[in-house]
C-alpha cells in the first residue's frame, strides 16, 4: 500500500528507520561516472533529518563529495523488511565544536585520538528524496501471509511504501 508522508510525520518515520537501521551503503559518484559504494555507519540524524557520518579526510568519498554534493544512501533491514533510498546533498565537515558534538564511543574504535586527530572529518547530508519500504508486521507474520496470499488468490500480505516528503 503506498502511503506517502510529510513533515513532521515523514521525518518522525525517516529517522526511526534511519535510526532502527544505522549502516547504509553510502553511495558517491566519480567524474568518469563510477560509483564507489561503502557500509557507513549514521552517527546521528537530526530533527530535521540531516545525517552525519564521521570518516577519514584522506578517504576518497570525502574528494568525490567535495567533486559531486549529490549522493546515494541505502539502507536495509531484511530482519525486519525496513528499507529507505536517500538522496542527498553532502558536505565536508572539518570544525571540531561540531566534532566533539557527535562524538561517541563507537567512533574512537577508528580515532584512537579522538577530536584531535588530523585526519577526522565529518560527511553532512541533507536528504533531498527519500523513499521507503516496510512490512507492517514482523517478517514471520509477513512470510505467513504471503503464503496464504498464494493459496486462497487474496492480496492478504500488505506493506507500506511512499516518499518522505521532509
Amino acid at each position: 500500500m503506498e502511503k506517502h508522508l510529510e513533515n513532521r510525520d515523514a521525518l518522525d518515520k525517516f529517522k526511526k528507520l534511519v535510526e532502527d537501521i544505522r549502516i547504509c551503503m553510502f553511495i558517491t559518484e566519480t567524474t568518469n561516472e563510477r560509483e564507489h559504494t561503502r557500509p557507513m555507519a549514521t552517527i546521528e540524524v537530526e530533527d530535521d533529518g540531516t545525517l552525519w557520518f564521521f570518516t577519514d579526510i584522506r578517504s576518497i568519498k570525502v574528494e568525490e563529495v567535495v567533486k559531486e554534493r549529490m549522493v546515494h544512501l541505502v539502507y536495509a533491514h531484511p530482519g525486519k523488511s525496513s528499507y529507505l533510498d536517500v538522496w542527498g546533498s553532502a558536505a565536508v565537515v572539518t570544525d571540531k565544536q561540531t566534532m566533539k558534538n557527535k562524538w561517541s564511543s563507537v567512533v574512537k574504535a577508528y580515532f584512537p585520538d579522538g577530536v584531535d586527530d588530523p585526519n577526522i572529518s565529518l560527511l553532512k547530508v541533507k536528504p533531498l528524496n527519500v523513499y521507503y519500504w516496510e512490512a507492517e508486521t514482523g517478517k514471520m507474520v509477513h512470510f505467513i501471509k504471503q503464503a496464504a496470499s498464494i493459496v486462497t488468490g487474496k492480496k492478504l500480505a500488505e506493506g507500506a511504501e511512499g516518499k518522505l516528503s521532509i
